[in-house]
């Protein structure tokens, strides 16, 4: 069999749509939502997905306000920061571009923003809320998976899932979203044993585990869903080359077994940032006590 390929990039631009029509709502009553995002340093890969944010957040109808700062700056000045987006009505949503430098600590940082408004869904009360399955922010990548997964099955009641990898990021989020969905849900990580078993055994399997191409198709149960979260890029063939982008799963052999797929590139990527947008919108209708926009929240 040949899976069918679940369009994230697709699936992103209709996402963003949804959101841009809610802003253009909100604009009417005249409110505007305000994403900050802040960038501490000049990594490469950071600068260029902040510049996609800015970007596709204006496209949206929202306020953009970058914050660039030097990998010099002081964890004081950077706290100082956050203090002020806190406090700033126009900012509905703050998200501090990670990794940070090392003499800043994350989780400081994290803690600071104001869970209202940590689109992200980083801070420690917005995973205490996902965890008891009350109204919370919620990491992106997790939910742009859960959206694409409820898209392409409408129910996951009663689906056996298995998420390979245990980030806080990705991993455990995207676990307790899942139960939230009335999934039966297993996390497998590097000490998981026999661990090609316990993926066999899912009709959906989420990989974010980090490492290139891990998961095959012979892990894999016949016409299982396969969410692949990860981005690795393998060294380049010959010198001066430019090395293949690669997901967790080795999508040639995957294809093969599963019922339907998510790219890499091309699938969860596009919908992190969509979901971003999506959570600014929510953080902003719950402000200011309006309803929350449909088919965009967890």
């Amino acid at each position: 069999m040949s899976a069918t390929i679940i369009d994230g990039k697709a699936f992103a631009a209709e996402v963003r749509g949804k959101v841009a029509e809610h802003v253009a709502e909100l604009a009417k009553k005249g409110i505007k939502p305000g994403l900050a995002v802040v960038l501490v340093g000049e990594d490469p890969a950071s600068q260029v997905y902040v510049r996609s944010k800015g970007k596709q957040t204006v496209e949206a109808g929202m306020e953009s306000f970058e914050h660039k700062l030097d990998a010099s700056t002081s964890e004081a000045d950077l706290l100082a920061l956050v203090d002020k987006l806190n406090n700033d009505p126009t900012v509905n949503g703050i998200l501090v571009q990670l990794p940070l430098p090392d003499h800043i600590d994350e989780d400081k940082v994290i803690g600071a923003i104001d869970p209202a408004k940590d689109v992200d869904g980083f801070h420690i009360s917005n995973v205490g809320l996902l965890a008891t399955g009350q109204k919370a922010m919620v990491p992106c990548t997790p939910l742009g998976c859960l959206m694409l997964l409820r898209d392409h099955f409408g129910s996951l009641s009663g689906k056996s899932a298995v998420v390979v990898g245990r980030s806080n990021i990705v991993g455990k989020p995207m676990a307790q979203l899942l139960l939230r969905d009335s999934c039966t849900v297993t996390i497998a990580h590097s000490r998981t044993k026999d661990i090609e078993d316990v993926v066999r055994g899912a009709d959906i399997v989420v990989a974010a585990v980090g490492r290139p191409e891990m998961v095959t198709g012979d892990w894999l149960k016949p016409g299982a869903v396969v969410i692949d979260v990860g981005i690795n890029r393998l060294p380049p063939a010959e010198e001066g080359g430019k090395g293949k982008l690669v997901g967790d799963v080795d999508f040639a052999s995957a294809s093969e077994v599963a019922g339907a797929i998510t790219p890499v590139p091309g699938g969860v990527g596009p919908m992190t940032i969509a979901c971003l947008l999506a959570n600014t919108l929510t953080a902003t209708c719950r402000a200011n006590g309006l309803p929350e926009p449909e088919g965009l929240t967890a």
